[in-house]
């Protein structure tokens, strides 16, 4: 990877809730010891200036100027102009903030931000699940190539990002990928995000187990208890699991009808996927029922667990034939059998985004 052996210097933020993590990035990797300061602040002027202080600071770990910044912050956001809108998680962010051109004005250096998903996706792009997937189907004497990916990520919300024929699509309003706020299946009236994430997984182990929210554990509990790593309340974590899983699989089938990849799972739930996959892979692969009655397949294309080395196996074979061409004695390959497959971040979470954001970086400072 030509990003591994580049020498150059990005400073890179990872903007959460609770703490911002700064770092400085070479070869796609922190070198630094990093920096991590609270997300908090009386004003929006103390936390702009907390955000130059640890720039400033990890700056000072790297020994040399940086080529750039590159980092995730959370949206709405316009992020090719880097404006920063209406924040949730950070409510001192309020009526457009140009964080962009602050930190190039202060820094004097091109800044570059997208969203968590957007640069995760683009990570696992470059040097995770996608290059991962074709070197094993050319392993397999496999002529078929994958070029798209659709990230999501599991965790405190519902992420995503797409990477199309190598390039990141962010879309016309910096809104492209937000799936969380596709029609829940199960509770139409809200969103997905209601179920998939964190507080779904907990507000449905609650109603399962009969407790209040306060007494729920977090998600990492109710998998080991699902797991049967503890005894107690398996049926309800299971059940919570379930639900979390339909959902998940409901809303990646509408959305990988428009992308048509590959699709790679990350965040802080992913490593619950013994519970939540098998179950996201049957919705996926359910039929419609028409109003005819007859069944129609949920998906043009067949999706395989790339988790199960069954389903990799099953993804890898070739399943091509020769066919007649019409009035003539030549034959073509034809495989009928139109595949995608999912599975779990093959980088971690936060090296795929650490990758994303080095490697866009570079890309972009090529085309200055």
């Amino acid at each position: 990877m030509k990003y591994k052996s580049d020498n150059r210097i990005i400073l890179t933020l990872d903007a959460g809730g609770t703490n911002f993590d700064f770092a400085a990035v070479r070869g796609g990797e922190a070198f630094s010891g990093g920096i991590r300061l609270p997300a908090e602040a009386d004003s929006l002027e103390g936390m702009l200036k907390m955000i130059i202080r640890g720039f400033e600071e990890v700056m000072k770990q790297a020994e040399a100027k940086p080529s750039a910044i590159s980092f995730c912050f959370p949206g709405p956001a316009d992020y090719e102009n880097g404006i920063i809108g209406d924040l949730e998680n950070l409510p001192l962010f309020r009526g457009g903030v140009p964080l962009k051109s602050m930190l190039e004005e202060h820094f004097g250096i091109p800044v570059f931000i997208n969203n968590d998903g957007d640069l995760f996706t683009y990570g696992e792009a470059i040097a995770g699940l996608l290059p991962e997937v074709n070197k094993a189907l050319k392993n397999a004497g496999s002529q078929k190539a994958y070029k798209n990916l659709l990230g999501v990520t599991f965790g405190t919300g519902f992420g995503a990002g797409i990477v199309r024929q190598g390039k990141l699509f962010t879309g016309d309003n910096s809104a492209g990928a937000e799936i969380n706020r596709m029609r829940n299946k199960l509770y139409p009236s809200t969103s997905t995000e209601d179920s998939v994430s964190i507080r779904g997984i907990r507000r449905v182990f609650a109603r399962e187990a009969g407790l209040s929210l306060d007494d729920t554990p977090g998600p990492e509990a109710i998998f080991n208890i699902g797991m049967e790593n503890v005894e107690e309340n398996a049926e309800a974590a299971i059940i919570a699991y379930k639900e979390f899983a339909e959902v998940a699989g409901n809303t990646l089938a509408d959305a990988i009808t428009l992308i048509d990849g590959l699709i790679v799972i990350g965040g802080g739930l992913a490593g619950a996927w013994p519970l939540f996959l098998p179950g996201l892979m049957e919705e996926m692969n359910c039929s419609f029922r028409e109003i005819s009655g007859d069944k129609l397949p949920r998906l043009e294309i067949s999706a395989y667990n790339l988790q199960d080395q069954a389903g990799f196996n099953n993804f890898l074979k070739d399943t091509s034939l020769y066919i007649q061409v019409p009035f003539s004695n030549k034959q073509i390959n034809y495989d009928p059998v139109k595949k995608l497959g999912v599975g779990i971040s093959r980088l971690g979470t936060s090296q795929a985004v650490a990758v994303g954001a080095y490697a866009y970086a570079l890309n972009e400072l090529s085309c200055l």
